[in-house]
């Protein structure tokens, strides 16, 4: 890809133009040292925990070296601090993300890390706010660092992928809050550094500790989400749609559940192979994805059986329930997916959804009475030929709320 290359050719030229003109001292050369050594250190004692980071993860991998490498980049000339960002960031690749990140991949994290070390030694060559560490300057190397780093990895998701979108390329509010953490620590290590290196030496402890709370973050995560489709799973689906559900009474607005099955899914398995059905259950999934609003939930509920809660209906309510639906549901008749196999590209097409609907009260409502509507409605649908969409009405419950599920559909 010509963007990406050209990315890591500017990288190669500006790196090799700051080497011809560098004049390293040797207690620069000693600093940039210590600092490969404190991150290679920190990399072997966390490697364990990065592979597991790296291989439950699901969304853009945060990691934490941006310690190392900021610091350099506050503390050293321009090419000390790309020597120490190649360096601490090869190693972290070797040692935790071989082979699920691939090399091409990893050259292009490089040069984004790199460039953003870059961009900060040329704001602290700048001597903004008095010359060296201060408050102003570092506040801004933090925010040059993180803008070139972003707008790099956002542009190569935003080109890979065919349906781009600001959430997948830029990251989540918690993945960019978890890298500004991290370069906060990088400014204090090199606070540390200036001050006596052996203080860094109490930077590990809490950076360990991050590392560790975000393993925990990724497993929750993982422990919720289905493994075939990416959705929530049945019982995460729950607990979120009960409380998206109170909300919506506290505020009046009505929310909507879809229960949708795949017609004779049961056929595409024994025509194709359970593989080829995963691959369709998939493509589905980012159909449900695509169809509704980032706030929506999506789950599976296993099987071929999916679930939709709609949060805060508008005004037409049922019939913007119904019109959601449709459009799934012509959207999965038009689905061509396309799997490989060992004997060519294999096209399963054909693919049909019967969908029930109901809309939740305003003034009390149960999930559980919700799903049940949903559901009849669902096998309302199925027995009238399948590939429809029907709507039931769903009525207060005075009991109190459950989160039982409702029966499975008929495939």
């Amino acid at each position: 890809m010509l963007p990406v290359l050209l990315v890591e050719l500017t990288t190669v030229a500006l790196v090799a133009v700051s080497l011809r003109g560098a004049n390293i001292d040797p207690s620069a050369a000693l600093l940039a040292t210590m600092l490969c050594g404190f991150g290679l250190l920190h990399t072997e004692i966390a490697v364990r925990v990065e592979r597991v980071r790296r291989r439950v993860s699901v969304t853009a991998h945060v990691d934490l070296s941006s310690v190392w490498t900021f610091a350099a980049a506050l503390l050293l000339p321009p090419a000390l601090a790309a020597v120490v960002a190649v360096v601490v960031f090869t190693h972290l690749w070797w040692r935790s993300w071989r082979p699920r990140v691939a090399v091409y991949r990893h050259v292009f994290s490089t040069a984004t890390i790199v460039l953003a070390c870059l961009a900060v030694s040329a704001v602290m060559a700048a001597d903004i706010g008095g010359g060296g560490i201060n408050l102003l300057s570092v506040g801004l190397a933090l925010l040059v660092y993180t803008t070139v780093n972003s707008a790099l990895v956002a542009g190569a998701i935003a080109m890979s992928s065919a349906q781009p979108d600001l959430s997948t390329a830029l990251g989540r509010w918690d993945d960019n809050m978890l890298e500004i953490a991290t370069l906060s620590l990088g400014a204090l290590t090199a606070v540390a550094l200036s001050v006596n290196p052996l203080l860094v030496l109490f930077v590990l402890p809490p950076l360990l500790v991050l590392h560790r709370a975000v393993l925990v973050r990724h497993l929750e995560e993982a422990a919720s989400t289905d493994g075939k489709t990416g959705l929530l799973n049945a019982a995460a689906w729950m607990v979120q749609a009960e409380r998206a559900l109170r909300k919506s009474v506290r505020r009046g607005a009505p929310c909507g559940v879809l229960v949708l099955d795949l017609d004779h899914f049961k056929l595409v398995n024994d025509t194709h192979g359970h593989i080829a059905g995963d691959h369709v259950l998939a493509a589905v999934a980012d159909t449900l994805r695509t169809e509704v609003r980032e706030r929506d939930l999506v789950g599976r509920f296993g099987g071929e059986e999916f679930v939709v809660l709609l949060d805060e209906l508008g005004e037409r309510g049922a019939g913007e329930l119904e019109a959601v639906a449709e459009r799934i549901r012509h959207r999965v008749a038009a689905l061509r997916v396309e799997i490989p196999t060992p004997d060519g590209p294999l096209t399963v097409s054909g693919l049909s959804v019967s969908i029930g609907g109901a809309v939740s009260p305003t003034d009390d409502a149960e999930l559980r009475s919700v799903l049940q509507v949903a559901d009849t409605a669902l096998y309302s649908a199925k027995r009238a030929g399948r590939n429809l969409v029907r709507l039931g009405r769903a009525l207060p419950s005075p009991s109190p709320t459950s989160s039982g599920l409702p029966p499975a559909a008929a495939g």
